[in-house]
């Protein structure tokens, strides 16, 4: 605890600490939104539909914003690695179609875990290639990272047309996946727990490897000095591949989860969803894990309450959120900061 915190503590006003009012925003519009809905069965329903969308927009959105935070580039065919990623685990499951049908929940889960692995590793190569012929050229010129990523893009869903076809393809939860399970007028929906579960486990984790690890540490360190890092004997470059490699897997792991969520891909479904992406990454503060796992808890839940109150203003609440969140605080909800003493 720094002494800061200590200072706070002391004078009891540690709910002036912008981070600790950063969070409180989650039980405060929670609360507000069950006032308005009225019905606590169905406030309940809404809230873990919004937290296992926002689990699924956190893992996809942790890729983007550490490739930024970390790398300093704008990676928008981050979009490309999630249709990939969905499109894999599709082919996967459609190999399976036993382990899919099967009443047996360690069966179906097997056949999603597998879907997801094999999806991430193609994706880790794809993305590697995609790294050293597109992205490596253009460090440091964000306009031109823009323009030839989301170039990539085009290609990678051009390529998904012909593998797979322009058609949207059905893809269905696994047969002990479907439904839920209903404790009194409360109803708990399997595959948004599953979502829930996968989406707080990889955020424990990243924010051990990052905090903890000495590859965590040196990813830090490069970042603040590189040539110091260097100087040591460590290769920067191949650790920032790395970290560009990591976010292409954790796009391709949201995509299967959201193919499975919809229940149904596109060619297209990367693209769809990199508008909310961009914005629950700059709402959190750009190469913030703690902030984009908030902003994706904020967006999930919003749109689902909105969603249900007001359908017609569900997308334009997420971008009314952004703004209202950098006008208060212009870096993002929970920014990367550098301590001083």
């Amino acid at each position: 605890m720094t002494e800061n915190s200590v200072a706070l503590n002391a004078d009891g006003a540690w709910w002036r600490d912008h981070d600790v009012q950063a969070w409180l925003l989650v039980p405060a519009l929670a609360v507000f939104s069950l006032i308005l809905v009225g019905n606590p069965s169905t406030w309940f329903t809404l809230t873990v539909a919004g937290l296992a969308m926002g689990m699924m927009m956190f893992i996809m959105t942790s890729g983007f914003t550490l490739v930024f935070g970390l790398m300093d580039v704008l990676n928008f065919g981050h979009g490309a690695f999630i249709s990939l990623g969905a499109f894999c685990g599709f082919t996967l499951m459609k190999m399976w179609p036993y382990g899919m049908e099967s009443p047996l929940v360690l069966l179906n889960l097997s056949v999603v875990l597998m879907a997801c692995l094999v999806a991430m590793i193609v994706v880790a190569f794809v993305s590697y290639g995609f790294e050293q012929i597109l992205v490596k050229r253009v460090y440091g010129n964000h306009l031109m990272q823009i323009l030839i990523t989301m170039g990539g893009l085009i290609i990678v869903e051009q390529l998904i047309h012909v593998l797979w076809g322009p058609e949207e393809i059905p893809l269905l939860k696994p047969q002990s996946l479907q439904g839920g399970w209903t404790l009194g007028d409360f109803v708990f929906e399997k595959y948004r727990l599953l979502a829930l579960s996968v989406g707080l486990v990889l955020f424990f984790s990243l924010s051990a490897v990052f905090k903890k690890t000495k590859v965590g540490l040196l990813i830090r360190a490069g970042v603040e000095n590189r040539e110091m890092v260097e100087s040591f004997g460590y290769n920067i470059n191949r650790l920032f591949i790395l970290v560009f490699v990591t976010g292409a897997c954790l796009a391709a792991l949201g995509g299967v989860l959201w193919g499975l969520y919809e229940e149904n891909i596109t060619a297209h479904v990367g693209q769809s969803v990199m508008i909310i992406v961009f914005i629950v990454a700059i709402t959190g503060g750009l190469g913030s894990i703690e902030g984009c796992f908030l902003a994706a808890i904020l967006v999930g839940l919003l749109s689902n309450y909105v969603g249900y109150l007001a359908p017609k203003l569900s997308l334009f609440s997420n971008i009314l959120l952004m703004v209202m969140v950098l006008l208060w605080r212009p870096e993002g909800l929970l920014p990367v900061k550098t301590k001083t003493s």
